[in-house]
């Protein structure tokens, strides 16, 4: 089995309870992608076109500071980036993280939660942000995605 990693992004938990499960059933290493400063409830209001999230997603070039250094990628082959959709993509702190490290000759598979929306063109953004990476299209789950479909899904690529 391929030494891997799960980093993810959570705003609400539920993206870190698919992460956790995933983890373990990947029997990887979990890392969580924290903003400098928390999302409160109204930063995460994206029916208000002021809230902090709606400004960040309207400008793509916005790259939020991380509350952590990403640790050392060298020893993982295979990294799984976590997020929820957020207008049909991935999150700004996850282009962030994705321009925080190295991920030259690793593999990286996105998984995003939603409820319906799908995960857009989340792989392709995350391919341009770490080139020398090779970057699957992954999947999108729901909050009460079993372990076993985590397993199942995981082994594909370890």
């Amino acid at each position: 089995m391929k030494k891997s990693l799960v980093a993810y992004f959570s705003a609400s938990g539920i993206t870190a309870s698919v992460a956790k499960r995933l983890a373990q059933a990947a029997q990887a290493d979990l890392f969580e992608i924290k903003p400098q400063a928390p999302y409160t409830d109204a930063d995460l209001d994206w029916t208000n076109k002021k809230s902090r999230s709606s400004i960040e997603m309207q400008d793509r070039a916005c790259r939020p500071p991380l509350a952590d250094k990403v640790p050392d990628l060298s020893s993982y082959e295979v990294i799984f980036v976590g997020f929820p959709v957020w207008w049909y993509r991935e999150p700004s702190i996850i282009d962030t993280f994705m321009e925080a490290a190295d991920f030259s000759g690793k593999t990286i598979i996105p998984f995003a939660t939603s409820g319906s929306s799908g995960m857009g063109d989340a792989a392709q953004n995350m391919q341009a942000l770490a080139s020398k990476a090779t970057v699957k299209n992954g999947q999108r789950f729901d909050a009460n995605v079993s372990t076993a479909t985590l397993s199942d899904w995981a082994k594909k690529y370890l």
